[in-house]
C-alpha cells in the first residue's frame, strides 16, 4: 500500500499546484518538439527516394513507443516518474539533431524506429505523474487541461515547422525540434518526484526483466481496445493528410491548416466541457466522443473542396477532445495506485498499436493514388463505429470509480509544492 497522504499547505495556482502547471508546459514543449516535424517528413522522405515508404513514417514510430510502453510503466512504478520523462525527452533531444545527417531512406527510416522511445517514456510518466497529484473528483478535467497543453504544442508545431521550414531550411526545423525537447527537460528538472520514497528503487537493468503480468494490466483492458479503435483513425490520418492537403491546394505555410483546425477544436473542447467525464461518466461520453469522431470522418470521406475538408477536421478534434481525456481518466480510475504506471502504459500501448496499424493500413491502401483516399477514411470510420458498439453493447453504462483507499492513495505525494 502507498503510504498515506501527507498533510501540509500546497502551493496552488488557481485550482491545480505549481507541480501540474508545470508538468502541463513540459507536455507542451515535447508535442511541440516531435509534431512540428509532421507536414514536412512524407515530401522529405520523397525526396530521399521513399515515397512508397510513407506508411512507414507514423508506423515505425509507434512500433518502438508500443515495444517500449510495458518497460516505461514499470519503471514509472519502481524508478520514479521524472527519470521516465526525462529519457523520453532527452530521445527527441537527439533525434532531432540526428535527422540532418540521415541522408539514406534506411537510415530515416531506422531514426524513426529510435524516435518512438520518446512517445514510450515521456506520457507515461506524464500521466502516472499527474494522477499522483489531482483528486479523483478532478481527475477528468485535469486529463484534459493536460490535454489542452498537449494539443496546443500539437496545433503549434506543424504550422511552425513548416513556416521554419520555408523561411529558414529543413535542417533549421530539425534544430527546433531538439530545442523544445530541450526545454522540455529543463522544467522536468524543477519538479519534485511523486513516487513515494518506500517505492522507489535504483535503476538496474534487472528491472527490465518483465514478467507477463507487468506487460499488460488486466485491469485496464476495456479502456485500452476502446483507445485502439478509436486511435486507429488518427494513425491514418496523420499519414494521408499531408497529400490530401496537397491535392486541394494547401501548400506552403497552409499545408498545416488541417492539424491546426483538428487541435484547437480538441483544444476548445477540452476546456469547456473538461468535467463531462467526472460529471456524466466515462462511458456515456465515450460513447458521444465516438459518435463525432465516425462523423468527421464520415465528412472527410467526401471532402471535395478545403471548407468541407477543414468542416472534418474541426468534428474530428471535437471528437477527440472528449475521447482522450476520458480514456485516460477510466484507466486511471481502473488501475491499482501501486500499478498506475503499468496500468497507463497498458492503455498507451493500445494507442500505439492503433496508431501504428492506421498507419501501415492507410498507407498501404493509399499508395499515392489519390482516388484510394476515400477508402482509407471508410476504414477508420468502419473502426470507430466498432468502438461505438463495443461501448454500446459490452461496457456498463457506470465505470466502476475507486474507492476510498484509491482517491486517497491518489494524493500521496513526494512534496508539499507537489499537492493539489
Amino acid at each position: 500500500m502507498w503510504p498515506p497522504s501527507p498533510t501540509f499547505a500546497p502551493l496552488m495556482l488557481g485550482s491545480y499546484s505549481r507541480g501540474f502547471w508545470l508538468m502541463c508546459l513540459s507536455s507542451f514543449l515535447f508535442f511541440l518538439s516531435f509534431n512540428l516535424l509532421l507536414p514536412e517528413l512524407p515530401d522529405h522522405l520523397s525526396q530521399l527516394g521513399g515515397g512508397e515508404y510513407k506508411g512507414f513514417i507514423i508506423a515505425l514510430f509507434t512500433l518502438t513507443a508500443a515495444i517500449s510502453r510495458p518497460f516505461s510503466g514499470k519503471l514509472t512504478d519502481t524508478v520514479g516518474r521524472i527519470p521516465v520523462m526525462v529519457f523520453g525527452s532527452l530521445v527527441c533531444f537527439v533525434c532531432g539533431f540526428v535527422y540532418p545527417w540521415a541522408l539514406t531512406v534506411s537510415s530515416f527510416l531506422f531514426l524513426r524506429l529510435l524516435h518512438g522511445f520518446s512517445t514510450g517514456f515521456k506520457p507515461t510518466g506524464t500521466a502516472a505523474f499527474v494522477a499522483d497529484i489531482v483528486p479523483v473528483d478532478k481527475r477528468g478535467e485535469a486529463m484534459g487541461l493536460l490535454g489542452v497543453t498537449g494539443s496546443l504544442g500539437m496545433a503549434a508545431g506543424p504550422a511552425f515547422g513548416s513556416w521554419v521550414a520555408e523561411t529558414f531550411s529543413l535542417n533549421t526545423m530539425f534544430y527546433c525540434s531538439s530545442a523544445a525537447a530541450l526545454l522540455s527537460v529543463l522544467v522536468q528538472g524543477t519538479l519534485t518526484e511523486t513516487l513515494p520514497q518506500a517505492l522507489r528503487r535504483r535503476f538496474s537493468f534487472s528491472l527490465l526483466k518483465l514478467e507477463l503480468n507487468e506487460i499488460l494490466e488486466p485491469r485496464v483492458l476495456a479502456p485500452a481496445l476502446t483507445t485502439l479503435l478509436c486511435l486507429f483513425p488518427f494513425g491514418a490520418v496523420l499519414t494521408v493528410i499531408p497529400d490530401q492537403s496537397r491535392l486541394l491546394g494547401l501548400t506552403g505555410t497552409t499545408k498545416g491548416l488541417f492539424y491546426v483546425c483538428y487541435t484547437v477544436a480538441s483544444l476548445v473542447v477540452r476546456l469547456v466541457a473538461g468535467k463531462a467525464s467526472d460529471t456524466h461518466g466515462r462511458v456515456p461520453v465515450l460513447r458521444w466522443s465516438s459518435g463525432l469522431l465516425a462523423l468527421g470522418l464520415a465528412v472527410l470521406v467526401w471532402s471535395p473542396s478545403v471548407p468541407v475538408f477543414l468542416l472534418g477536421a474541426i468534428i474530428f478534434g471535437i471528437g477527440t477532445g472528449l475521447n482522450s481525456p476520458t480514456l485516460y481518466a477510466w484507466t486511471v480510475d481502473l488501475s491499482h495506485p501501486e500499478r498506475r504506471g503499468r496500468g497507463i502504459a497498458t492503455m498507451y500501448i493500445a494507442l500505439e498499436v492503433g496508431i501504428g496499424l492506421g498507419a501501415l493500413l492507410a498507407g498501404w491502401i493509399f499508395d499515392n493514388q489519390p482516388a484510394r483516399l476515400p477508402w482509407v477514411h471508410a476504414l477508420s470510420l468502419a473502426s470507430v463505429l466498432a468502438a461505438l458498439a463495443y461501448l454500446l453493447l459490452g461496457v456498463r453504462a457506470t465505470p466502476a470509480r475507486p474507492t476510498a483507499p484509491a482517491a486517497e492513495a491518489a494524493l500521496a505525494v513526494g512534496a508539499p509544492e507537489e499537492a493539489v
